[in-house]
């Protein structure tokens, strides 16, 4: 973690790379362009953005319509933000909610696991529906990094679809 700079804020100071933006904004830009692999809560954003601006990473714009604060990335935040990307990224934390139902299963009924499994799979079969939209938007704004990412997205809900197919329902 760069100068106290956890993934969450890192992921602000990236998207503020783009140019100001108020916490909503950023909250919106943030489950556009990374929700499908990262998840923020508006909580989180609207925590990190004081204390980036603590650590001189962030200073307030010009207030704009209806008091809303845009945040803008300073030269120290663009630092931070270089020095987080060049950390190794750690091991990743999984934390499903339907593998920790089936994990007891013995205690459900089958049609309680099958009404479980059918409500994940037209989940992930909407979000990869939707990341595919995605793909598309981001192949012909030319950008390949976040085709890349979107990728892995769609490789997670394909994943989770052939489990859902194979997991026990009794």
């Amino acid at each position: 973690m760069a100068d106290g700079v956890n993934a969450t804020a890192a992921a602000l100071l990236g998207l503020l790379h783009e140019g100001p933006m108020t916490g909503g904004q950023l909250m919106a830009t943030a489950e556009r362009r990374l929700g499908p692999y990262w998840s923020m809560t508006r909580s989180q954003v609207y925590r990190e953005l004081p204390a980036l601006a603590d650590m001189g990473y962030v200073r307030e714009g010009k207030p704009g319509p209806r008091a809303s604060q845009p945040y803008v990335i300073t030269p120290a935040g663009k630092r931070a933000f270089a020095r987080w990307l060049a950390e190794e990224p750690g091991l990743e934390s999984l934390r499903n909610p339907t593998a920790l139902r089936v994990a007891f299963g013995s205690h459900q009924s089958a049609s309680a696991l099958k009404g479980l499994y059918s409500t994940a799979a037209e989940e992930h079969t909407e979000a990869l529906a939707a990341v595919r939209e995605q793909i598309k938007v981001a192949k012909a704004e030319g950008d390949s990094y976040g085709v890349a990412a979107l990728d892995f997205a769609v490789a997670y809900h394909k994943a989770a679809l052939t489990w859902l197919k194979t997991a026990p329902a009794k």
